[in-house]
């Protein structure tokens, strides 16, 4: 049987996605082995237990200055910042995206424009953005929103643009107004791809978070990846990095998990 027509059922499709995970856990010990075998002082790779001695400290021992956790405290500053630009970024992308994906003249008139600004690389609006807004919060959650919401408009306007128009022409000939087309054939269609785009656009989300902490935060993951950097931290350096990454997989599968919970029909479900 070709390639190309295998099936792989659950069990054996995690097992398979395991395996490069475990041989790259694999790879990275045994290099960290050799290193510290010629250098037991090497911060670059460092082993497991050197690892989990200085997550522990900031795990489990208030930090003097603050008395806070600082893992914790870290993780909860950049989820809630990451939550407030997906969020902010979803509901502008929907309503956008629906009004220039149903209404023609809308799209002729803006559409130019959503182009024009998506294609701006938004880290180089990050000064104007701390200027305009100050050092805080706001710019932060800005920087996530103006990075993701132009292409997430431009994804959610094209996927009703293609729409089949028989279900447009339907409506109306049943006297659906325009506001009736957004909210009861368009809006249906376009949650699922909503959805899709907001997991989409995780990745870059995460990526202009982490540029925004580095530059101006006194919390946050991003902040403290780029604050032991100078002592090259490595033992804290990697596990943040896969916590951010364990992060951005969980919010993935929840996301795809409700989105097969909500909307079935546009999964294929029953067929």
């Amino acid at each position: 049987m070709r390639w190309v027509n295998r099936r792989v059922r659950k069990g054996n499709g995690f097992l398979l996605g395991a395996a490069p995970i475990a041989l790259l856990v694999l790879a990275y010990l045994v290099a960290a082995a050799a290193r510290h075998e010629a250098n037991p002082n090497d911060k670059i790779l460092p082993l497991p237990g050197a690892m989990a001695e200085a997550m522990a400290a900031l795990l489990f021992r208030p930090d003097p200055l603050s008395g806070q956790l600082l893992f914790w405290a870290d993780t909860f500053a950049s989820l809630q910042r990451l939550g407030f630009g997906l969020g902010i970024s979803a509901l502008s992308a929907l309503v956008v995206g629906l009004v220039l994906g149903v209404l023609p003249p809308v799209r002729a008139t803006f559409g130019p424009l959503v182009t024009a600004v998506a294609v701006i690389p938004p880290i180089a609006l990050l000064p104007i953005l701390f200027i305009a807004f100050g050092l805080g919060e706001t710019a932060k959650v800005a920087l996530i929103v103006v990075g993701i919401t132009p292409l997430m408009i431009r994804d959610i306007a094209a996927h009703i643009t293609a729409l089949p128009r028989e279900m447009l022409i339907k409506a109306q000939t049943l006297g659906a107004s325009s506001w009736q087309l957004l909210l009861r054939v368009a809006l249906p269609q376009a949650m699922p791809r909503l959805i899709q785009s907001v997991r989409l656009s995780l990745g870059p989300a995460w990526v202009f978070l982490i540029s925004a902490e580095a530059i101006a935060s006194d919390v946050g993951l991003g902040y403290r990846i780029f604050l032991v950097r100078r002592y090259l931290s490595m033992d804290v350096i990697l596990p943040y990095v896969a916590w951010i990454a364990l992060l951005a997989v969980v919010i993935d599968f929840l996301l795809a998990t409700g989105s097969r919970k909500l909307f079935p029909w546009a999964h294929g479900a029953g067929h």
